[in-house]
């Protein structure tokens, strides 16, 4: 596990422009790798990559199958979905660490790979929580009080953020400072 300031990242999109300028922006602080499609990232992700930046749509290979195939080979790498897709109840059983629609800020963008970077040092239990924390607070910005009031899944989501942070009263007194930051990166742009 590289520091920080040695992390590389690997930045996922189709749209070449965009990936480019996602990389311009992380490259001052990080080593950054692009690459501009599904079947590229498959081959540039690997052991030496702490984040990856991924887009969801893309036309060669998803966004969704790229992220379950890095969960399948097992690297110890983060996930930023960057997308334009509004995040529905799908995002429930996918395997990323954070999800944040486009367009995304400069300060959003660094300060979500900096989280991430930081939730390394943290034990299962913790990346769990921010893992649930994150789809809830998606989908809360997303849905209706009345869609999320009728939905088990969101219910049983709920449910297991109250257990994994009654699990962890120790630890979150260091989490609230990165929980508070957490909540104020921007993740759905104009809400």
């Amino acid at each position: 596990m590289a520091n920080d300031s040695e992390a590389t990242l690997l930045v996922v999109d189709d749209e070449k422009e965009v990936a480019d300028v996602y990389a311009l922006k992380l490259e001052r602080e990080y080593t950054v790798r692009v690459a501009y499609g599904g079947e590229e990232a498959l081959e540039k992700v690997d052991a030496d990559v702490d984040v990856v930046l991924l887009d969801r749509r893309m036309p060669d290979k998803s966004g969704d199958d790229v992220l379950g195939e890095i969960r399948d080979r097992e690297l110890d790498c983060r996930v930023i979905m960057i997308t334009a897709v509004d995040p529905d109840f799908d995002i429930i059983e996918m395997p990323f660490d954070d999800y944040l629609c486009k367009p995304v800020e400069s300060d959003d963008l660094l300060e979500a790979v900096r989280q991430q970077l930081r939730a390394r040092g943290y034990d299962d239990r913790l990346n769990q929580y921010y893992e649930v924390t994150s789809k809830l607070a998606l989908l809360e910005a997303e849905k209706t009080p009345q869609e999320l009031e009728t939905n088990e899944d969101i219910a049983a989501l709920r449910e297991r953020a109250e257990r994994l942070e009654a699990e962890m009263d120790e630890s979150l007194a260091d989490f609230d400072d990165f929980e508070m930051a957490f909540r104020e990166i921007g993740r759905h742009p104009g809400r």
